[in-house]
């Protein structure tokens, strides 16, 4: 993951001392609200940017995973320094090392995103900036065992259609914060849940799936409500995050237990049934015959996945992947909406009245008057907010936004003009990056 700064880029866990002793609830609570977040000044910022990746001669076949691994595996390094990593269904991720501002972070990430998809459309392959794949039948490709484990967890669950759809299909750009001073960290917290619903209304880019509409601005968001929300919902209890985000963490099932060492990873045994963290750290039952130690604590942490996770840093994960035209105005307005002090006010009186519209945000996004006058008066601070390098980039999207409507509905519409496959297609080989609102 891109932290935000040096500091941030070590582990959630505090002090590890006696790693190898077994833990106990209150142990457990206070090594995750020891690293849940650590003092820095709000400015520097990471981002990271998933991606479809298509066959261009094929669109509606996945790519294979040892092509996949084969033609990233050339890559030369890459002039902003991103890492790339692949994601259980093959989709492509860029994350940035930390920049000092938006703009760098943007610049880095601009960059690399141009030579991954010139290196990979020599190969015959692209990158379709979308949500979710709008055809394509979620598999997972990718062989890691905490894959596999969680695939296999999901399925034991009862959330096997979601959770593999959230796997293998979607794709997200990430926004990745520093906390602030302790002083700062109950409003910074609250502000990043309070801008949720409104900014994934903005950022909406997955109307489609299986070829067909699904009703949804964010259909990827949507997924993500159909999951377990011990794991998967909004953090409560922000007037004191770092007690709430232990809290959360206890309450929240184990995915699976390391079961012991292999070649490459952990041997991952999934749980088949839902066991809270905080019933293991008690002694209630007890998961590979054994009490948790740290490293299951930490294992556990890497598991919980919900709208903004607290990592030391904050990583905000409820946008939308959205195309080249969109994406840098939409990091660009996140990152302005939480760290310039003006705007962020103006946002946060905006955002009230839909702080909790997550549901209604998904299903209709700009359509819903509400979440679009809060839409507008945010994308109209962050214009004023904006650095004079991106504010092209954020006009565009705040016109768009405006006009009532996200990138998600001109991919709709484009759909409606080619079909499903040929707008994957069109989207991979990044000629859907210049559309306008006027041309969908």
């Amino acid at each position: 993951m891109a932290a935000p700064s040096v500091a941030s880029t070590s582990s959630n866990a505090g002090p590890r001392t006696d790693p190898d002793r077994p833990l106990d609830v209150q142990r457990a609570l206070e090594h995750v609200a020891a690293g849940a977040l650590r003092a820095a000044s709000p400015g520097v910022v990471g981002l990271e940017l998933e991606s479809q990746l298509v066959d261009l001669t094929r669109p509606a076949a996945r790519v294979g995973w040892t092509r996949t691994c084969d033609v990233l595996r050339a890559l030369p390094a890459l002039p902003g320094g991103s890492a790339v990593t692949l994601e259980p269904g093959g989709q492509v991720e860029l994350s940035t090392p930390p920049a000092e501002d938006v703009a760098g972070a943007v610049r880095a990430l601009r960059g690399d995103a141009t030579a991954v998809r010139g290196a990979l459309r020599s190969e015959g392959l692209g990158l379709a900036w979308l949500g979710l794949d709008p055809v394509r039948p979620p598999q997972r490709v990718n062989p890691s065992t905490r894959y596999a484990a969680m695939e296999r967890h999901y399925r034991a669950t009862g959330q096997e259609a979601a959770g593999l759809a959230m796997m293998s299909s979607s794709a997200s750009l990430q926004v990745n914060l520093e906390a602030g001073t302790p002083a700062q960290w109950s409003e910074r917290v609250t502000q990043a849940h309070r801008l949720g619903p409104v900014l994934v209304a903005i950022s909406g880019c997955s109307p489609l799936r299986a070829g067909r509409p699904t009703g949804c601005s964010s259909t990827r968001h949507r997924l993500w409500s159909e999951m377990d929300q011990a794991r998967c919902g909004p953090l409560t209890g922000t007037s004191d995050p770092t007690h709430a985000w232990a809290q959360y963490a206890l309450r929240a099932p184990v995915m699976f237990v390391r079961a012991g060492t292999g070649p490459f990873e952990p041997d991952l045994e999934p749980m088949l049934v839902r066991v809270p963290f905080g019933d293991w750290a008690s002694g209630q039952v007890r998961l590979g015959g054994r009490l948790p130690v740290l490293d299951d604590l930490d294992l556990h942490l890497s598991t919980l996945l919900p709208p903004t996770r607290l990592r030391g840093f904050l990583e905000l994960r409820y946008l939308d992947a959205v195309p080249a035209r969109w994406w840098p105005g939409l990091a660009t307005t996140v990152a302005l909406l939480m760290d310039d002090s003006r705007a962020a006010q103006v946002a946060a009186q905006a955002c009230a009245p839909v702080a909790v519209c997550w549901d209604d945000a998904a299903r209709e996004g700009l359509a819903r008057p509400a979440l679009a006058r809060a839409a507008g008066a945010c994308m109209r601070a962050a214009v004023a907010a904006s650095p004079a390098s991106l504010r092209p980039d954020v006009e565009a999207l705040a016109d768009l936004v405006l006009s009532g409507r996200s990138p998600g509905d001109l991919v709709a519409a484009r759909a409606r003009q080619i079909g499903p496959v040929a707008l994957l297609a069109e989207s991979a080989r990044a000629e859907h990056d210049v559309w306008t609102q006027e041309e969908a």
